[in-house]
Parts: structure tokens; sequence; C-alpha cells
């Protein structure tokens, strides 16, 4: 359903998405991060960004588009938008609600002109509701889903990066939402506005957690829960060095072979699902993974089913053996970066160069294409 001819254009293209034609409003966080997907999977995306934005080589997020400086409050370079729309696939944009109406680009206009556009928004508070004008930001977004009030220390809770919200929670569900639309698209020939909104997609990721409390194996206190840092056998530990690792040994066969290769013949580590035991065999454990080097940990434990793997900083991850033998990250620029994800067999993704283009020059090449 969604093959598509393959587009006539000087940049090379591979990947899933190859023919597809996706116009990305720039703006920052999750929706560069979408259009970086979506690029990397073979579309061809082209950025509209301010006059005089300089575009950064180096930038991971930026990677993979053509980009065309224009001011979108020239009625002219409007209508020009509006021919490049024309003969699009899909539209990214990450304003506040209503600032794409306001510019003559909303999605009435621009469906009128493109029924079958996908028109992707991503937002934190969605397009609508109380909140929907106000600023926020990633660790907002999160706190209103009952995810931040679940991660951290007894003390406090401690924001996740901007993993939950940001990308989790907003580009993904955001690139899932677009790739649904298109497929519909390629069926009915109609598009359809994509609301992509952080709190949203935050909440659904929440959905296991939710289901665990509804049956009674999840309470809402930090530190209380096997896989909030309250069990002794899924945490983080110090090592002897000074470094840290992770353990998940959470089945009983997984958790007799961390016994087995810690050397906890103590009987009270019987008690595996105790939560009354927790805390005294959190505290045994600590001192067991204290007597040792994260070095020697990984030389005892690492590739055996215990479910163990060294914390690594993000200087030390692409070294790591697996990471490398995967080619999970890459150079560009002299910048190391992840690679692209997921992977495909016959159609692999790629890396491509970002090019200054013509917004003229693409919207006649778009139309003739077809």
């Amino acid at each position: 359903m969604l093959d598509k001819s393959a587009p006539k254009s000087s940049t090379r293209t591979s990947g899933p998405l190859a023919g597809f034609r996706i116009v990305e409003f720039a703006g920052i966080g999750p929706g560069p991060f979408a259009c970086m997907m979506l690029a990397d999977m073979g579309a061809e995306v082209v950025t509209l960004d301010r006059v005089g934005a300089k575009k950064n080589m180096k930038s991971v997020a930026g990677r993979g588009r053509k980009v065309v400086e224009l001011d979108l409050k020239d009625k002219a370079a409007v209508a020009q938008v509006l021919d490049l729309l024309a003969n699009a696939d899909a539209l990214i944009e990450g304003f506040r609600p209503g600032v794409m109406e306001r510019l003559g680009l909303g999605p009435d206009v621009v469906q009128a002109r493109n029924p079958r556009l996908v028109y992707g928004r991503m937002t934190g508070w969605g397009q609508e509701g109380p909140l929907a004008q106000a600023a926020g930001h990633d660790i907002n977004y999160i706190s209103v889903t009952g995810a931040l009030a679940a991660i951290g220390p007894k003390e406090k809770p401690v924001p996740p990066l901007n993993l939950v919200g940001d990308f989790g929670g907003g580009a993904l569900y955001l690139v899932v939402g677009v790739l649904a639309a298109l497929l519909e698209a390629s069926k009915s020939g109609k598009g359809q506005v994509v609301d992509a909104a952080m709190c949203d997609g935050a909440a659904s990721l929440m959905s296991m957690f939710f289901d665990m409390t509804a049956i009674g194996r999840w309470s809402e206190g930090r530190e209380s829960n096997f896989l909030d840092g309250g069990a002794h056998f899924y945490g983080v530990y110090e090592c002897a060095c000074g470094n840290f690792i992770s353990i998940g040994s959470i089945e009983p066969q997984f958790y007799a072979l961390l016994r087995q290769h810690a050397g906890l013949a103590d009987a009270a580590f019987d008690a595996q699902m105790d939560r009354k035991a927790w805390p005294a065999l959190k505290e045994k454990l600590t001192k067991v993974f204290k007597s040792k080097t994260r070095e020697e940990w990984c030389r005892i434990m690492e590739g055996t089913d215990i479910c163990f793997a060294p914390i690594l900083t993000m200087a030390e991850a692409p070294k790591h053996p697996h990471m490398a033998a995967r080619k999970i990250f890459v150079e560009r620029h002299g910048v190391t970066q992840p690679a692209p994800a997921p992977r495909f067999s016959r159609t692999p993704s790629a890396i491509r160069e970002p090019e200054a283009a013509d917004i003229a020059s693409l919207a006649g090449e778009w139309k003739t294409g077809r």
C-alpha cells in the first residue's frame, strides 16, 4: 500500500520511506527528533527555517534534511510554502496551537490544497484543553501523568532527562501517528490531523503501571516496588572503583544465578519477593557489590542470564563490545552519535547529508515528480 515511486531528486535515498515527502517547520526537541527518524528511514524531509538560520552540519537531530530559509510573515513566502505542500505527503509543526492558523497555514487551508496531506502537530499539552496555550517543558508534561511522581528515590522525584516526555511520549508517538495516518491515506486518499501531545504520550507510556496498580501489584510510594529501586534484585549498585552496575534479576531462575555468581549463600536471600525484607537485603547486596570493581563484576556476570550490565557514560557506551559490534554509534563530522534505528533487512536506513534548497525549485520538482 505504501510503495512509492522513486523521487526525482539528486538526493540519494534508501530506507522504507523513500519517495515520501515531508515538510518540517523548524523547532526544537521532539519535532526535529521525529523528523530525524523519518529522514533516516528514507523520507525526503525539507526543513523550513527562519532567514539567517545557520545549518549545523554536526547536529544529530538535524541530520538528513534539505533546508530552506524563508520569512513566514511574508505572504509571498507563505504562497510558496503552500505550493510545496500541495505535493507533500506530510507536514510536521511544533508551534503553540493557533500559530500555524495565524500564518495562513492551518490544516483547513493546507488540506484544501492537498486533501491527502497528513498534518502532524507536536505540542506538550495538546491542541485543546485548559493548558493548551500555556508554556511548558518535558518536566511539566510528565508531572501531570503520574510518571515523574514514580521516578526517583523516596526523598523526591528525579527527572529522567527529557526522555519520557519530549522523546518517548512526544517524538515517538508523533512518528507512529504520522506513519499510521500515511498508511490510512494510502487507502482512503484523505489526510488528517495527528494531534501528538507529550502529556498524552507520557500517560500512554504509563499503561503497564496503571494496570499493575489495578491488580494490587504497584503502590505509589517511590522505592517500594520491584521496578522503581525498591527491590534488592532490580537496581543500581556502586562498585569498589566508584563506578556502577545494574541488575534486573526478577525471574526466579535469574535470581538464582545472581545468588550463585555473587556468592549470596545467606538464607535471608531466600525471601526474594518479601517486600519487608527488601531494605535489609539491599543493604547486604550493596556491601557485596562494593567488594569488587565494575570490571571485575563484568568478568563474573556479563553475558550470563543474571540480567546484568555495567552502567556506562555517554563517552564509554560506544566502546562497549556489544555496542561496537552492532555499530550502534557512528561518527559524522567528528561527532559520535546514535546510528539510525530500527533496522530494516531489505531497505536499510541511512544518514544523508543536509543541503540548502530553493523552495520554488523544490515545489516544481515535487509537482512534476508525481
